[in-house]
């Protein structure tokens, strides 16, 4: 997630302070039987926002459901807040909060930028040694997660490069496109591999079909004009968890066509649906939220930022009420944790180790990925606690870290 243009943050700053300044002062005036969240949001302009919620004319707040009320001490506490804020510290948070988080929920109206190399080397599965690998992440990323776990599990050495996720400095180079994860596949030529399930696909595919190049495969997933959740017009990656194979390797990779649909059905499954039920639940409470935020300053590439831990785990708390009224959760959002990754084991089932029978496919790896994202989080001990995840996900660790991949 971004913002609209990377120029924007030194132009913005006055015109961010202002709206900040007034949104404050209306959510002190307005009477409490008229305030909602949209209304109190009103004011705050979607370009410095948050791109989850909009990208055009229109407001962050007109986005949102309009019958969110605020009772007198939070209303206070949330027109406090932006008015001491003054759009400074918090407006350079709520950028990377949903940089951070949103990495890659949808995909700006930009030119492909897939470059290609001209052949593709490999043998048993990995590609020769004269390719090298640079991962473009967050850390704490799911999505950036997921494409780490599947290098890991097959081998594959790589270098890692943390981006700074309010000035992106380190990805300034492609200037179309600024989302990660971003995969640099450099050899005689160099190929530019965008979005996570693009990435892990066009890899499968180079690496089981070696007669077809990279410059072949990422033809597969073309990006059509889509509208999102938001109302906002985006590019969206199709075919992208689908490894594009034809039936002769169809049938020599999976067991059945039965397998291949029930792969894709769940790497699609861990994007939309476990991601979002982990979003706010990393940010259920204050203290959560402040935990989380101190996590990801200490792991991640934040740089010197106001209010960077402080203001940016107190946005959260409040983002994560309205996902939770967003994505219909219950009031205990955990409940809705533990019961997707009851979901997800359910449909393993007690007759296989893993989605993919004796080994990780790539549904494993993905949701694995994703739970991953929230080691070290009061969330993430509670699923292994109180779901019957914890077996799979040690089995399917393990087998991410007998596969020999590491970081440069």
């Amino acid at each position: 997630m971004h913002c609209g243009s990377r120029l924007c943050k030194p132009k913005m700053s006055a015109s961010s302070y202002n709206s900040f300044w007034r949104t404050g002062r209306d959510v002190l005036r307005v009477p409490i039987a008229k305030i909602s969240l949209a209304v109190a949001l009103s004011n705050v302009p979607s370009r410095c926002s948050a791109r989850a919620y909009s990208t055009g004319g229109t407001t962050f707040g007109s986005k949102l459901i309009s019958i969110l009320p605020l009772r007198a001490t939070n209303r206070r506490v949330f027109g406090f807040a932006f008015l001491f804020g003054g759009g400074v510290g918090l407006y350079q948070t709520i950028q990377f909060s949903f940089q951070q988080h949103f990495a890659e929920d949808e995909l700006p109206n930009l030119p492909n930028l897939q470059n290609s190399i001209p052949t593709n080397h490999g043998s048993d599965l990995t590609f020769a040694t004269d390719l090298t690998f640079t991962l473009y992440q967050y850390k704490t990323c799911p999505y950036c997660s997921k494409v780490r776990a599947f290098l890991d599990y097959y081998g594959f050495q790589y270098k890692v490069v943390e981006v700074n996720p309010v000035m992106h400095t380190e990805i300034k180079w492609s200037s179309e496109y600024q989302t990660v994860p971003i995969l640099m596949v450099e050899g005689k030529e160099i190929v530019q591999l965008n979005n996570s399930s693009v990435i892990i696909s066009a890899m499968k595919t180079c690496m089981i079909d070696k007669e077809r190049t990279m410059s072949e495969v990422v033809k597969y997933f073309p990006r059509l004009p889509s509208t999102n959740a938001w109302g906002n017009e985006v590019l969206e990656y199709t075919n992208k968890y689908w490894v594009m194979l034809n039936e002769i390797k169809i049938t020599e990779v999976y067991t059945s066509k039965n397998a291949r649909k029930e792969e894709v059905r769940w790497r699609q499954w861990a994007d939309d649906w476990l991601v979002n039920r982990i979003k706010p639940n990393v940010y259920r409470t204050p203290a959560e939220a402040l935990a989380t935020y101190d996590h990801i300053v200490r792991e991640g590439n934040f740089g010197s930022v106001p209010f960077a831990k402080y203001g940016g785990a107190f946005y959260m708390f409040w983002a994560s009420k309205v996902l939770k009224i967003w994505y219909k959760l219950q009031d205990d959002v955990r409940e809705d944790l533990y019961m997707a990754v009851n979901e997800w084991i359910t449909a393993i089932g007690r007759k296989r180790k893993f989605m993919g029978g004796d080994k990780p496919n790539l549904a494993d790896l993905a949701v694995y990925g994703v739970l991953r994202s929230m080691e070290d989080l009061e969330a993430f001990y509670d699923v292994m606690e109180n779901t019957k995840v914890k077996k799979w996900y040690l089995a399917t660790e393990k087998q991410v870290k007998e596969q020999g991949g590491r970081n440069l």
